[in-house]
């Protein structure tokens, strides 16, 4: 069985989001992390190299980063229709969605969080309202990054807006998009999952 290593309230919640929606046997490991704020600390139960999540271990195979992780599990578990697979239509949107996120929307993301503007940040990655203008464009046709299908795609690429809401691009498509992806049972049981984390934290 797969093992995800996961702290809560952090980028792994929305592999644990995907589980939920794949119903996959996959074991959840708890391990603790360094946090941005200062408080936690590296787990040494934790097998990635760097200490930080997620990380998924299935046998002799381990990946990291969430779009890697997403790929592997719906390829895994194909039965739940979360992600097109080779040969299917939509398999090439789906993979640079993945890919999209990973090596655009989050850096993007965090550098604005960091304030962090130059030519070379605009020339590499774009800007928000170019990431903005891709998203609205995908869901001009159908309410999903890929048309009528919900795949892990829009589970990874809405993620971020639930921790950074100051940066959800103020356009109908895409907040609209984002409440059909927040309403989604998985992601209720999994908020829930982690408001009780967060109470946890703060008791």
């Amino acid at each position: 069985m797969p093992t995800l290593y996961h702290a809560p309230l952090t980028r792994s919640s929305a592999v644990c989001t995907l589980i939920r929606e794949l119903q996959a046997p996959v074991d959840i490991h708890i391990v603790s992390v360094r946090r941005g704020d200062g408080s936690g600390a590296p787990d040494p139960a934790n097998p990635h190299p760097e200490k930080k999540v997620p990380f998924l271990v299935d046998g002799d195979e381990a990946l990291r980063e969430r779009g890697a992780i997403m790929a592997y599990l719906t390829d895994l578990y194909p039965e739940a229709g979360l992600g097109p697979h080779s040969g299917d239509p939509g398999r090439g949107a789906y993979l640079s969605w993945l890919s999209y996120y990973q090596g655009v929307m989050e850096p993007l993301l965090i550098l604005s969080v960091a304030g962090v503007d130059s030519p070379l940040v605009r020339d590499t990655f774009g800007d928000l309202a170019g990431m903005a203008d891709r998203l609205e464009a995908a869901l001009s046709q159908g309410p999903w990054l890929l048309g009528d299908r919900f795949s892990a795609a829009d589970i990874l690429c809405a993620s971020p807006f639930a921790w950074l809401p100051d940066l959800t691009p103020d356009r109908p498509a895409i907040r609209d998009w984002l409440a059909r992806c927040a309403a989604r049972p998985a992601a209720q049981a999994q908020q829930a999952e982690e408001a009780a984390a967060l109470a946890r934290l703060t008791a």
